[in-house]
């Protein structure tokens, strides 16, 4: 029985760990344009594109906003 309540317990924690991850991850990124940061992103760490590249397109996808 206490087997049952612990796995209850993990999959409760489980459950808030990603509420707030997918929380975090949507704030301040307008929709559908997360995977394409991403794709950006990956792209200036391997070095295919320059930093000024990186920041254009960064802006370009954020719709003009700064930060």
């Amino acid at each position: 029985m206490m087997i049952f309540w612990l796995l209850i317990l993990i999959g409760l924690v489980l459950l808030v760990v990603w509420a707030i991850r997918q929380i975090v991850h949507r704030e301040g990124v307008p929709t559908g344009t997360s995977r394409a940061l991403e794709i950006v992103q990956e792209r200036y760490a391997r070095g295919e594109i320059s930093r000024e590249q990186y920041e254009q397109m960064r802006r370009d996808l954020l719709g003009g906003a700064s930060g």
